[in-house]
């Protein structure tokens, strides 16, 4: 299977003459700016393209792939850290950005979610003072494991992460946690017991329709799909089961989980693209300074046409609404 980390230092010059394509103010038009991307996604280097279709295609054991040494802003060419969400409709295409609709069109169609940082597709990722603890801007308390959305029928295939800007100190870490990896840590009772069982889930502050403590209103299965080779429906903060057999394979899973889980330090220019099928991920804390240089990630959702994601008819930069899984 596809190793997770690839070098690209050496197709710099290829790539930022890819993006330089690009239409230069992409929330304008998004859905012409993601057109223009895949148009171009046929172009990225032979090794990349290929290593980004076979993990489409099968995944990897790891549950990631990390690209290293893209083009990234520097200096001047790279705004201020926000501080506010959603980015204004007219700011120019950074290098990141780029990177992410290049090799994410390569993969799938990027998606916004409705009821999601305002239904926009792009997402600036930064510490704020004050975040709820499930929130993906906390910065000094760890954010506990999750498979994305999994609550969500139309959860995304791959959460994709790109760095403009790391944390001043260098703490903060993306922890992955590979399904396949932790299955064989599994006893065949709790793989039964887990397996194709729906359990009651929580859902994000977002999907709650301003109702502070909707209880558990979807349903998930910790383990589904291939019984050899399953899928991963997991939150460490909202899944709920209540039957003790079911809490005590969830808790199993959930130390098999930590035992194989991996850091991944992002730095500028590394895109993070993570299956969300396979795997759950965390961040560890981090100390901002409220100083306009703070950590400075993008992020966006990719679809793909597997695990009833898609229907047809539905377009890159597509923003659809919340249907909880029951």
């Amino acid at each position: 299977m596809t190793e997770p980390i690839i070098d690209c230092t050496r197709d710099g010059d290829q790539l930022r003459a890819l993006a330089a394509r690009l239409p230069k103010v992409p929330r304008a038009d998004l859905y012409a700016f993601l057109d223009t991307a895949k148009q171009h996604s046929v172009e990225l280097p032979q090794h990349l393209g290929a290593t980004l279709d076979a993990f489409n295609a099968d995944g990897n054991n790891d549950g990631y792939l990390l690209l290293r040494g893209l083009p990234v802003d520097q200096g001047d060419a790279l705004p201020a850290t926000p501080t506010s969400t959603p980015a204004p409709v007219d700011r120019g295409l950074l290098s990141m950005e780029a990177m992410l609709a290049l090799v994410g069109r390569r993969l799938g169609l990027h998606t916004g979610y409705q009821e999601l940082r305002s239904g926009t597709v792009y997402h600036d990722v930064y510490p704020s003072p004050g975040a709820h603890h499930l929130s993906s801007e906390t910065s000094e308390t760890l954010l506990e494991f999750h498979t994305e959305m999994a609550y969500h029928i139309l959860q995304p295939n791959y959460v994709m992460l790109a760095c403009s800007r790391a944390d001043h100190e260098r703490k903060a870490k993306t922890l992955v946690g590979s399904v396949r990896k932790a299955l064989p840590l599994l006893s065949d009772e709790v793989r039964t017991r887990l397996f194709d069982r729906k359990m009651p889930c929580m859902v994000d502050v977002a999907f709650r329709g301003g109702v502070e403590d909707p209880g558990a209103i979807a349903e998930v299965k910790p383990l589904y799909g291939d019984e050899k080779d399953p899928l991963l429906g997991y939150d460490r903060e909202l899944l709920a089961p209540e039957d003790p057999a079911d809490k005590e394979a969830v808790a199993a899973l959930s130390a098999a989980l930590d035992d194989v889980t991996e850091e991944v330090s992002l730095v500028p220019g590394d895109v993070l693209i993570i299956d969300n099928f396979r795997t759950t991920h965390a961040r560890t804390p981090f100390s901002p300074r409220w100083d306009g240089k703070d950590r400075w990630l993008h992020r966006v959702y990719i679809r793909t046409d597997r695990n009833g994601q898609l229907s047809g008819g539905e377009r890159a930069g597509d923003v659809i609404s919340f249907s909880p899984r029951r």
